[in-house]
């Protein structure tokens, strides 16, 4: 039987999804639009065969025609969302941050844990690139001995609006690298230090943020969005036995008058469009299954990152390195992986 699918939100990253769902999953139908402007989610639904449209993002959750939710709204709706989804017993995809506010995603956790099983996969869908598919896999091969250093930078066309601030860089732009370093390495952050030079205009500076993880690991992180060339994520994870990188992705290369040239993408849409579609493929058999995928971002997974997020903007307006502290984890995300309802 078909897995009926309500995508919410309208806009690029939902119509994105939307598109994923109506082309790249068997097993999945594309059956309701949700967009508070109903004229764009019309456009939206004509274009990929949405069954319906709906402005009302709660009354989309409860149809008993959606048998799974995908939330592309606005980061503030997330949260309240997803808890809506909880409590109508549906699994959800929720786009990243699941909240900016740490208190708010352990009311989520502890909505998850009510209803004793997860229904949020949260969208960190770093995690599914085969770039850190490979690193994952380096490390736990041993092939690199014991990991010591990740590096990363995140660098951005420009910012999306002028009062972008370098506090929002690692509130909206780090999260990626906060989720994707602890996936890999297999670690929690114990402390957090970044910095910010100083441009010479008035656009926002980079922030380079350097955290120690609680097995003495060092990480780095560089998130520029202001970085004019083009969009551009890399990173390389450093082992006592050797060390593996991240290559820009470029298909071709352009060889004349005297130079090579490759081209860099404008945003993150073409980078991890693949990664987007294992995310939600694994999404679709999390729905079919109530089995959590291993690969995974949980509830857990997206309070840690605001938990991260809020210190390290603490230690960019003091100048001082700050500890990353973190509640308990919940017993209910020790073991539940595999937690089906």
């Amino acid at each position: 039987m078909s897995i009926r699918i309500a995508v919410i939100g309208a806009g690029l990253m939902g119509a994105d999804h939307a598109r994923i769902v109506a082309e790249d999953l068997p097993g999945a139908t594309l059956q309701v639009i949700c967009d508070m402007d109903e004229v764009r989610a019309r456009s939206v639904a004509d274009d990929l065969g949405a069954v319906d449209v709906s402005t009302s993002p709660e009354g989309a959750i409860a149809r008993d025609d959606v048998d799974a939710v995908i939330i592309a709204s606005p980061d503030f709706t997330h949260a309240p969302l997803s808890k809506a989804c909880i409590t109508a017993g549906k699994r959800v995809l929720c786009e990243k941050p699941l909240s900016q506010s740490p208190t708010e995603c352990i009311e989520v956790m502890q909505a998850e844990a009510a209803a004793g099983a997860k229904f949020v996969m949260l969208g960190f869908m770093r995690r599914y690139d085969q770039s850190y598919v490979e690193m994952k896999d380096a490390l736990s091969k041993g092939s690199l001995g014991r990991a010591l250093m990740m590096h990363n930078f995140h660098r951005n066309v420009e910012t999306p609006a002028s009062d972008f601030t370098g506090a929002m860089a690692i509130t909206n732009s780090a999260p990626h690298e906060f989720d994707v370093v602890r996936h890999v390495l297999g670690c929690e952050y114990r402390a957090i230090s970044a910095y910010q030079p100083k441009r010479s205009d008035s656009v926002v500076a980079p922030v380079v943020m350097v955290l120690e993880t609680d097995d003495d690991q060092l990480v780095t992180i560089e998130v520029n969005n202001n970085a004019a060339y083009g969009y551009d994520v890399r990173a390389e994870l450093v082992g006592e036995a050797g060390s593996i990188a991240m290559n820009n992705v470029a298909y071709t290369r352009t060889d004349m008058k005297l130079a090579s040239s490759t081209r860099y993408d404008a945003d993150w849409r073409g980078r991890y469009h693949e990664a987007y579609v294992r995310q939600n493929r694994d999404f679709l058999r999390f729905v079919e299954t109530g089995v959590f995928p291993e690969t995974a971002s949980d509830c857990w997974d997206g309070y840690c990152a605001a938990q991260v997020a809020q210190t390290g903007v603490k230690a960019l307006e003091t100048g001082q390195k700050c500890a990353v502290d973190m509640i308990a984890k919940p017993e209910f995300y020790m073991t539940g992986k595999g937690i089906t309802a």
